[in-house]
């Protein structure tokens, strides 16, 4: 290593990430840095004479890409939570080359010879179930990669890989452009009637900070959300949900509007699909994941809208007569929904969710979370110094019994312009064993969990909606999943390895503590009192579960259809657009009805630039397990709560700590002692 590359922060993997060392000019040198050791490394393994074997192939191979791995993994955070024109330039010049490397691997006949020769081995028997499976994922890998096409096709197959890897961020990027290009002052409050007041503080602070009176109302959540949740003025509503809507579509500035990129995209995974011999991108998708065939899961989909439309049809016609009779809206639109329920779920169950939020305060929130997590698996969790990327975020370490680091996790919970949308979680490092015998050591795992919450305001702490904690909870579940792994490959260590459709998983199963009192009342206080929840109150939310919890579940489906649809039996030579399919779907499943200009694919990024492409369904498939796997808590409660360690440390240790060293069916059955069943999703549902 040169004396440049010694001074690169991205370079450097003796720790925890150098952000506030990291500038654009870093990226190029790494990234080509890498990229160069890496491939000289991969041909002296593959010129090796003799059988290879874990520790003289798979170990190096291991150590080099989880290098590149990091470093790109740093700069592609950086590019999600801090993104500026330098750092925009810089990822996009560099993420061709990261394809092309990886779909280089992907096809590289030596290395897939070399996992051939490994497997047939007479070693192989006595690796580890973990370095089998590793073994096992790298050879599937390599056919979905393209490795067993005959030459004239692999040149082909790689320019799809980074045209299609180069169209995803742009799908992201113009989503976010989008979204920040959108922003309306209104001067007289009264315009804002309805809207909370700690809102009001928010949209005022936006409005200073931009040097202007009034009000500033922008697309991010925390200002879309409560306008469509409160605002009594509908023109309001409806233009903000016009804009909201029509986001990266033709209505927009053309260059960026998402809709040729969709058909791009679609083409492209077809084409891709085609090359690998498959019929369709959603056969190639499922190929690692727990459904076996894109027929069941239209299967399931279909059996789910079935029991889910006869509820999802009352929920709509409770709220059209609702808002006709005590709204004056006859004609109930998009726009309208949300307002229209928040004034119907007022009124049957004599609360707000704002009512509600005013006692989830950030810092007892974050003590309840902190507190469910030590109680279940006995471990604690502190906050500790660590390099951020900016001002608000925090650094925590999860510990054993012991005080041994078992952890550690970023939290970057509100939002801003140069920060995508929505929530996440996204690994740093990854839980591992470096060096052989007594020389060795386990390598401590590192999370980033991200939100998008409204920041503080007023000189007072966040508050949340019951929603947004329980967003929380659900990335938490995801920063477990990689944080507590005991495996010590990293190919199935944490979340890697493990089955799309069941990442979902751990996630979900963590909402399920924000329904209950033991978890609840640790982890709020009112903002003005400091009192915490009423039981009364948590009574009424608890009534008000499952409201409308028909037309929400139709809702998933309808977007899990089309996604499926899209990449099974959609043909885009055909005449017919994605937008079309949508409308298709809607008619035949939903209930709610969104106006013509509607274009929900355009900022669906989700399965155009966030890796669910023919994977959506997975939440719905994985909230069967994790409602399923819940429900042994509720069966196993002790003195009324569901707080059981014992049920936790097996949780962990069958479900968290396995991570991708075994098919996740067979870890769920060894948690439950069956296979799962949907009993448990329709009951805590309402729809039983």
């Amino acid at each position: 290593m040169t004396m440049t590359d010694a001074l690169n922060p991205l370079l450097d993997f003796s720790g925890l990430p150098r952000f506030t060392d990291i500038r654009p000019d870093h990226v190029t040198p790494a990234v080509d840095r890498l990229l160069t050791d890496n491939r000289a490394l991969v041909e002296s393994l593959v010129a090796g004479v003799g059988t290879p074997t874990w520790d003289t192939f798979v170990a190096p191979l291991e150590d080099a890409n989880e290098r590149l791995s990091r470093a790109w993994g740093q700069v592609s955070h950086l590019h999600s939570v801090a993104d500026s024109p330098e750092f925009r330039e810089v990822y996009n010049a560099n993420l061709p080359k990261i394809t092309q490397y990886y779909a280089e691997l992907g096809q590289h006949e030596g290395l897939f010879r070399h996992f051939k020769a490994l497997r047939a081995s007479r070693d192989f028997p006595s690796l580890s179930d973990a370095r089998r499976k590793v073994v096992e994922n790298e050879l599937r890998d390599f056919r979905l990669g393209g490795a067993e096409l005959p030459e004239s096709q692999k040149a082909r197959f790689m320019e799809l890989q980074e045209s299609l890897a180069k169209l995803g961020a742009k799908f992201e990027e113009n989503l976010l452009d989008a979204t920040n290009a959108w922003s309306k002052i209104i001067a007289d409050s009264a315009e804002l009637a309805g809207l909370p007041s700690d809102v009001m503080a928010m949209f005022r602070e936006a409005a200073e900070a931009d040097g202007t009176p009034g009000y500033k109302l922008t697309l991010r959540a925390p200002s879309f959300l409560p306008v469509m949740q409160y605002c009594d003025n509908r023109n309001l509503r409806e233009e903000v949900y016009r804009a909201y809507s029509t986001r990266a579509s033709e209505f927009g500035s053309p260059e960026l509007d998402n809709t040729d990129i969709i058909a791009r995209i679609v083409a492209l995974r077809q084409e891709a699909a085609r090359l690998l011999g498959f019929e369709n991108y959603a056969e190639v998708s499922l190929e690692p994941k727990m459904a076996r065939s894109p027929a069941e899961v239209l299967d399931f989909l279909e059996t789910l809208a079935r029991r889910a439309k006869p509820y999802a049809e009352q929920d709509m016609a409770e709220l059209r007569d609702y808002a006709a009779r005590e709204l004056n809206l006859p004609d109930l639109q998009a726009w309208d929904v949300a307002y229209a329920s928040e004034k119907l779920r007022e009124d049957r169950y004599a609360f707000s969710e704002q009512e509600v939020k005013a006692y989830f305060q950030e810092p007892r929130v974050m003590a309840g979370l902190f507190r469910l997590i030590e109680t279940l698996y006995g471990l604690r969790i502190e906050a500790a110094p660590a390099p951020v990327w900016h001002e608000d975020v925090r650094f925590y370490t999860l510990s054993d019994q012991a005080g041994q680091p078992v952890g550690q996790f970023y939290l970057d919970l509100y939002a801003r312009e140069s920060k995508r949308g929505g929530a996440w979680m996204d690994d740093a490092i990854t839980r591992r064993r470096k060096g052989e015998g007594a020389q060795s050591r386990i390598q401590t795992p590192v999370a980033y969990l991200n939100c998008n919450f409204s920041r503080p305001v007023a000189g007072k702490p966040a508050q949340f909606t019951h929603d947004e904690v329980i967003t929380l909870f659900h990335e938490f579940g995801h920063g477990l999943h990689h944080l507590l792994t005991k495996v010590e490959d990293l190919g199935v260590s944490g979340i890697n390895g493990v089955e799309w459709d069941a990442v979902e998983l751990p996630s979900q199963f963590m909402e399920n503590f924000c329904w209950e009192w033991d978890v609840l009342k640790h982890m709020t206080a009112h903002g003005d009192t400091g009192e915490p929840l009423p039981r009364t109150l948590f009574d009424k939310m608890l009534a008000a579960k499952n409201f409308q919890s028909g037309m929400q579940t139709l809702r998933q489906i309808e977007f899990a259809l089309f996604d499926m649809h899209l990449h099974h039996d959609f043909d885009p030579g055909a005449g017919q657009t994605a937008l079309d399919l949508l409308r298709d779907i809607r008619r035949r499943v939903a209930v709610v009805h969104p106006p013509e200009y509607n274009r929900f694919p355009n900022n669906f990024s989700h399965i155009f630039a966030g890796g669910y492409a023919a994977g959506y369904y997975s939440y719905k498939w994985a909230e069967v397990l994790s409602a399923d796997a819940y429900a042994l808590f509720e069966e196993n409660a002790q003195l009324g709560s569901v707080l059981n360690p014992e049920i936790g440390q097996r949780f962990w240790s069958e479900i968290l700590g396995v991570g991708g060293s075994r098919d996740a069916i067979k870890s769920f059955v060894a948690f439950r002692g069956r296979e799962p069943t949907i009993d448990a999703l329709l009951r805590h549902n309402g729809m039983a």
